[in-house]
């Protein structure tokens, strides 16, 4: 056994008083918003205790914050940077490599191309065409080609974006987010009144998940239609969601060129994600069904409390008038990419269903 000097246990003591304050204001909130997340209305309109925690982190963030950032600071950059990477890895407890074969090889294709395009896009219109810095650009991409919400946390380390430019991401998730979960039911039921709609509810799921930003989101819209939409839909997005990892370290090695800085292409060294392999390690680990339901099922409800404080800390560092700086072009990227997702995702879907 390993011997701690009292030195050592005298600082891990002060360590973790020093955390306290900053994890229970964090824990709160995160508490508060996933009871929020299992009221009805909430969940019919898809809005997840991780948008929750956001919002509610951003009003205290913007009151009475800070008052106590003094205490709590310590704590709540712990949750904003260690939960967060423990979060996603457990995420992958939701996932398993099996979820790839019920979309088959035509609904991986789909997920690969609606990804692969919209950041591309993302980074050329954020950077080029918009001139934004190239951390909000990144991040709103990472957040509407994958996984919302989720997505932007887990790239904010590779990218190094600030709070305020990682609260600016999350919320054109959630603004678009909210308006796909509306308009693509609707959509879906205009086309068939009108005999133009090209797609069966299976493969309107597939299209569903394929372009939506939040998995809560991607299962609302889905409902929306019909079971069979949302079965399709959601596995579609956990396939899409699995694709977190190489994106990761696909953007990694892209920034370490120095792609996007116009710069002569400088190198610099790479961010090696290491919880996006512990995220695959988890899919994989999970796929070989090794653990009963009701060990899964808590562990799933840890990681769901470790994201919902990373998210309320995030809040919490945030400032308004940091998004007020920020202005309309993230909005606008957001809106393009929105438009991009509803027709380029459409033209995708059919244009692999036809080639198959």
């Amino acid at each position: 056994m390993a011997y701690l000097s009292p030195s050592s246990i005298a600082h891990s003591i002060r360590r973790s008083r020093a955390l306290l304050p900053g994890l229970l204001l964090a824990g709160g909130i995160a508490a508060l918003s996933m009871w929020s997340g299992e009221q009805a209305w909430l969940q019919d309109h898809g809005i997840s205790a991780l948008t929750i925690a956001i919002v509610v982190g951003i009003v205290l963030g913007n009151t009475v914050y800070g008052r106590l950032a003094g205490r709590a600071h310590d704590g709540v950059g712990y949750a904003k940077q260690k939960l967060l990477r423990a979060g996603i890895v457990l995420y992958g407890l939701r996932l398993t490599l099996q979820d790839i074969g019920q979309v088959g090889s035509a609904g991986v294709l789909i997920d690969a191309l609606v990804l692969s395009s919209t950041f591309a896009l993302a980074w050329w219109l954020g950077t080029r065409v918009l001139k934004m810095d190239r951390a909000t650009t990144l991040l709103i991409g990472a957040g509407s080609s994958i996984c919302g919400a989720a997505a932007v946390m887990a790239a904010e380390p590779v990218v190094k974006g600030r709070a305020e430019q990682v609260a600016i991401a999350v919320a054109t998730v959630v603004v678009f987010g909210t308006v796909a979960m509306f308009l693509y039911p609707a959509l879906y039921q205009w086309g068939v009144a009108a005999g133009w709609m090209p797609l069966d509810e299976p493969n309107f799921g597939v299209f569903a998940g394929s372009t939506i930003h939040e998995v809560a989101q991607v299962v609302a819209a889905g409902r929306a239609v019909s079971q069979s939409t949302a079965d399709a839909a959601v596995i579609t997005k956990m396939v899409r969601v699995m694709m977190l990892a190489p994106f990761l370290v696909g953007l990694s090695a892209l920034l370490a060129r120095g792609t996007g800085h116009g710069g002569g292409g400088a190198r610099s060294k790479i961010t090696i994600p290491w919880f996006a392999f512990g995220f695959i390690a988890m899919v994989a680990f999970n796929s070989l069904q090794l653990l009963p339901a009701a060990v899964v099922q808590p562990l799933v409800q840890l990681d769901t409390v470790l994201l919902a404080m990373a998210m309320a800390a995030l809040g919490l560092t945030t400032h308004a008038s940091a998004l007020r700086q920020a202005g309309f072009k993230p909005l606008l990227l957001a809106l393009l990419l929105f438009v991009w997702l509803l027709g380029g995702g459409m033209a995708i879907n059919l244009g692999v269903r036809a080639l198959g």
